[in-house]
């Protein structure tokens, strides 16, 4: 019996580090998106007779892998001797019952306002972080950096993120950090996580989040009731600020005036910012310019439109959280290829499509799905790329699709493709530098200086804005 055991032992010993090896070369073989998001997670888990078993967290990445890598998984295990005869299971772990000792969001959600995180703790004392906890905005436990899907589109932005968080002094080169991008894809969460990691792993660090919004309500409020010097005071005594979506004190004057007078206050005291919007500081309208300036000093890291690995990622993120649906994977691919506008979105058709099977009692499939999701489906599809506009744009003024990514500036091909320009960005959710890079890798500026003059001349030709009103119709249809 014991040499049995001790055979078992040294078999494992051997066909651990092969896993290594294998999970290397799939790396290679699948890129890195794919790897991080399905193959990274599974583990050798020994070997039961004839079988060698990996292990995946959860039912659905078992289906996943066993659908779309289990050929190629058991062909690097073909190919190595020590694996001869043995044939290879996808096996569903065992959940852990380890508890770490370090509180989490819902346990710190659900402690009094500033109550210590424990009794040995040197969590700020109760007054001071009562104080600030009710001038900023609750944090929401499900945002964390756990529950965060990472991919190609957001991978620098959650790394900047995380380097922030779980550094106890001011990151070099990353104050401010400035997250951007369109809407629903995750510069919240990001915010929000940080936030729940600095209160969590270091208490005594003292963290104001809130929305640009909520900054100018305090602070009118503070001018209301002669109370600035204390608004003031609270602001300057944080060690963190996170200021969400600051694209909203846009045109406030006295506002962006306060929190120029902050955000300098804050680097002075070596005090951490971080801050979000839907576009990058140098593209925010409406903003001061050394207010921009300002924003931009430190690490500015963007969020692009979602990628289908990406969106599979998030699905199955949500799917281990519902262990008494079952889902088709056909379903989830679908879902993952139809709803392409932002994480929010798929989210939501999910959770919707689970209400409905949950409520009704029907069976989730690929018909059900059509028809329950019907309405947020044809939204989706009537979603104009930057492509098409192009095409209709150059069909209309009878030039080249070539022309759009040309640097001829003959008037014949420049208004065309100022007009493009335009209508991406009224009708995509694209950034500057996005719609720039599809015509020939123009600068930013660029797209910023078509859609001003476009608006200029929809202003003074009552014409011209007929043709381009006629033309929006035409892409969109």
């Amino acid at each position: 019996m014991k040499a049995q055991l001790r055979l078992e032992t040294t078999l494992d010993d051997v066909l651990a580090p092969i896993w290594d090896r294998i999970s290397e070369k799939l790396k290679g073989l699948y890129g890195e998106a794919v790897h991080r998001s399905w193959l990274a997670p599974m583990r050798y888990a020994g070997h039961n007779g004839g079988k060698i078993q990996l292990s995946v967290p959860t039912r659905f990445m078992r289906e996943w892998v066993s659908t779309h890598y289990a050929d190629d998984i058991r062909q690097f295990w073909h190919e190595e001797k020590e694996a001869e005869g043995l044939s290879v299971e996808f096996v569903v772990a065992a959940p852990s019952q380890n508890v770490s000792a370090v509180p989490q969001p819902a346990a710190l959600a659900s402690r009094p306002v500033g109550a210590p995180a424990a009794a040995n703790s040197s969590w700020p004392m109760p007054e001071a972080q009562d104080a600030i906890l009710q001038m900023g905005a609750p944090l929401d436990p499900r945002y964390t950096f756990e529950n965060f899907v990472v991919g190609k589109p957001n991978e620098l932005a959650h790394a900047a993120a995380r380097r922030v968080a779980e550094s106890p002094q001011v990151v070099p080169g990353c104050n401010p950090l400035f997250l951007y991008g369109g809407v629903g894809l995750g510069k919240t969460h990001l915010m929000h996580a940080i936030a729940w990691h600095i209160r969590t792993h270091t208490p005594q660090r003292r963290v104001m989040y809130l929305s640009a919004e909520k900054f100018m309500y305090q602070f009118i409020k503070a001018l209301r009731f002669k109370e600035s010097f204390a608004f003031k005071e609270q602001f300057r005594s944080v060690d963190v600020l996170m200021i969400d979506d600051v694209q909203f004190i846009s045109g406030k004057d006295s506002t962006q005036e306060e929190f120029f007078h902050t955000f300098n206050a804050l680097v002075d005291q070596n005090k951490q910012l971080i801050i979000s919007g839907d576009r990058s500081p140098s593209d925010l309208e409406g903003i001061e310019e050394r207010v921009r300036s300002r924003l931009g000093w430190g690490l500015v890291a963007d969020i692009h439109a979602t990628t289908y690995e990406l969106r599979l990622g998030v699905l199955q993120s949500k799917i281990e959280l519902m262990p008494q649906v079952q889902i088709p994977l056909k379903v989830v691919e679908f879902l993952a290829h139809k709803i392409t506008s932002n994480i929010r979105e798929l989210e939501g058709a999910l959770n919707r499509l689970v209400a409905h099977t949950t409520l009704v009692g029907r069976p989730m499939t690929l018909e059900t799905a059509q028809e329950v999701l019907h309405d947020l489906l044809r939204a989706n599809d009537r979603r104009v790329s930057i492509e098409d506009i192009q095409k209709q744009v150059a069909n209309h003024f009878n030039i080249k699709v070539s022309d759009m990514h040309s640097a001829r500036r003959s008037r014949v091909v420049a208004r065309p493709r100022q007009i493009a320009m335009y209508l991406s960005k009224k009708l995509t959710s694209k950034s500057l530098p996005e719609i720039g890079r599809k015509f020939g890798g123009k600068d930013h500026t660029t797209v910023m200086h078509a859609v001003k003059r476009v608006e200029e001349l929809v202003a003074s030709d009552s014409d011209f804005a007929k043709d381009l009103e006629l033309l929006m119709k035409m892409v969109q249809n």
